[in-house]
């Protein structure tokens, strides 16, 4: 019977061969790695699945998102440090008893992220994919997490009356994709990273929706490129929504942030 990998002994061994796959950050990969194993030939095996591309995060089972640990499981979207841009102008822009919707939520790292900011928010989020719904599920054990395309599968109860409305819908041109690197083309949805022929399909549609649900001075908040910023503005002005866009340049990040008017029976 082999025994449990209890020592930093074949660490070294395991930095070695993950420098050779090309992992840049080899020594901090190799200590998650060897800490997750509970056998040498569990280690051996999950070296050569990350040499091989597998995202670590799906390795480990988690990922560190602003300052939050979060499930993941193979073959889901792996939220990006960029987005915590998004998660932090929404905790922001939220309150105690606010309603939250995340749309295209994958793992709900966003609205984990807001609800660990801002307790007492009524969060709502939904997705797709049934694998990153799970995820979520258990990464927000307390919201409402659905199953479907959008917001196809919100309540009408919530309909006029969403506080931030939040989405970090894909938005890598269709033609970019196969330049994208590995770890993300081959191993996560492509549904989560396909934005269309100018990368913007998804993002119209969450922005064609969102009057339906947004409160008067409700906000709208999409992750987006710095190049294609100005269009999603655009898209959200046409929709009848004041935006405005917000860069952070420590993560590379840019969000469009948009505010609902008044609805016409409001003071």
């Amino acid at each position: 019977m082999e025994t449990l990998v209890s020592t930093p002994s074949a660490v070294p061994d395991v930095v070695g061969r993950l420098r050779a796959a090309g992992c840049v950050f080899a020594e901090d990969e190799a200590r998650l790695l060897h800490d997750a194993a509970r056998t040498p030939a569990e280690l051996d095996a999950l070296v050569d699945r990350r040499a091989a591309g597998e995202p670590l995060e799906h390795l480990l089972g988690w990922v560190e998102f602003a300052g939050l640990r979060l499930a993941v499981e193979a073959g889901v979207f792996v939220p990006r440090r960029r987005t915590e841009l998004l998660a932090r102008e929404a905790a922001a822009l939220a309150a105690p008893g606010s309603a939250v919707v995340e749309l295209c939520c994958g793992v709900c790292a966003v609205g984990a992220a807001v609800a660990a900011a801002v307790p007492g928010i009524d969060l709502h989020a939904a997705d797709i994919d049934p694998v990153a719904v799970r995820c979520a599920r258990r990464n927000v054990p307390r919201a409402h997490v659905y199953e479907g395309d959008l917001d196809a599968p919100l309540p009408v109860s919530l309909r006029g009356r969403v506080d931030v409305l939040v989405a970090n819908a894909p938005y890598v041109p269709t033609e970019a994709v196969g330049m994208m690197p590995p770890e993300a083309r081959l191993h996560e949805p492509l549904v989560a990273l396909d934005g269309g022929a100018d990368g913007l399909d998804v993002q119209r549609r969450v922005i064609a929706a969102a009057p339906l649900w947004l409160a008067g001075g409700g906000h709208l908040l999409i992750e987006t490129s710095g190049a294609q910023s100005p269009h999603t503005a655009a898209v959200m002005e046409a929709a009848g929504l004041h935006a405005q866009v917000v860069r952070d340049e420590e993560r590379d990040a840019t969000a469009v942030i948009a505010t609902r008017p008044p609805r016409t029976s409001e003071p």
